[in-house]
């Protein structure tokens, strides 16, 4: 069924806008640097020299983007998560602390190598990227786990797989809501992160490898891991959950797309933020969308995600 939102049930992030409710989450996991050229035509797959006509470097990675938006949504956002001591690393870090993002245990290991994408987009949109996946300890010991206790919620990417399990393990014992980004990775991560989770949002293409599909049925069968919410995004399909024994739709908000990099790490960070300040599951997938549809209208993957107060505007305006 569908379950579009009233806006009277989204009052609560009035008040984080304002500040008389205060909100912190804890986003943990990957933090990436895309360096982005622009051509005229793609790489043919033999050895040769392209003229870019354009560069720029972005910060990139799921639970970075989302913490980036939790930021600029107005709320209180800490990444944790790891790099190199390098300079990628070390312009990742910057772009944090410009966006206003905590970044006390981002860490930048002296052995380490941060993760970069080099990325050539065509003049059609058309992209070939090669990744650096990055290397660092995957051990997570050294995370502050006293700090969750201040969390009003918590969530995590699938990358650091130690560092998800030991932050939602923590989250999941003082009770504060967890919520796990369900990008592509092996059956196994989710096998063990899934038990930790409280609000589970897969891609389409990641519920798929995982379940086999991406329609309600796998949604439904999900619920065996224990998850509250199980939900899949769509992007112009919206986002469908399961939640309760019962199949819900949120429709997307229409708007002219320019650039759909980062929506779903978007609505994710909009998502936790909004279980953090008490919004039902219902309410904070509307919200969560809205966020990122304004996203979408706009160029690169931190550009034009709104404040609260933007974003309530939208919600009451916009179909």
């Amino acid at each position: 069924m569908s379950a579009p939102a009233n806006i009277g049930d989204l009052s609560a992030l009035a008040g984080v806008a304002s500040r008389q409710r205060p909100v912190h989450v804890i986003c943990l996991g990957l933090s990436a640097l895309d360096q982005v050229w622009r051509v005229d035509r793609l790489f043919a797959g033999q050895s040769e020299k392209i003229k870019a006509t354009g560069y720029r470097t972005l910060g990139g990675g799921m639970s970075a983007n989302a913490s980036v938006a939790i930021a600029k949504l107005g709320a209180s956002v800490a990444f944790w998560g790891r790099a190199g001591n390098d300079a990628a690393g070390h312009e990742m870090k910057s772009a944090f602390m410009a966006e206003g993002v905590d970044v006390e245990n981002f860490r930048l290991f002296p052995d380490g190598r941060s993760s970069v994408s080099g990325i050539i987009v065509d003049t059609s949109g058309e992209r070939q990227i090669v990744n650096f996946r990055g290397l660092f300890p995957e051990a997570a010991d050294w995370l502050p786990l006293e700090a969750v206790a201040r969390a009003s919620s918590v969530l995590a990417d699938p990358r650091w797989v130690e560092g998800a399990a030991t932050l939602l393990r923590e989250a999941r014992a003082r009770g504060i809501p967890t919520v796990l980004d369900g990008d592509m990775a092996d059956a196994e991560v989710f096998e063990r992160l899934l038990p930790l989770t409280d609000h589970a949002i897969f891609s389409e293409p990641a519920l798929t490898a995982f379940a086999g599909s991406a329609e309600g049925e796998s949604l439904a069968a999900l619920t065996r891991f224990g998850c509250r919410v199980i939900a899949v995004t769509r992007g112009e399909g919206g986002v469908s959950w399961y939640e309760n024994g019962e199949l819900y739709r949120q429709p997307a908000y229409a708007v002219e797309v320019v650039d759909t990099t980062g929506a779903g790490d978007v609505f994710h960070g909009a998502y936790a933020l909004a279980i953090g300040v008490g919004l039902d599951a219902r309410a904070a997938m509307a919200f969560s969308a809205a966020t990122a549809a304004m996203k979408c209208r706009h160029a690169g993957g931190r550009n034009g995600i709104p404040d609260i107060n933007e974003c309530l505007a939208f919600m009451r305006t916009t179909p």
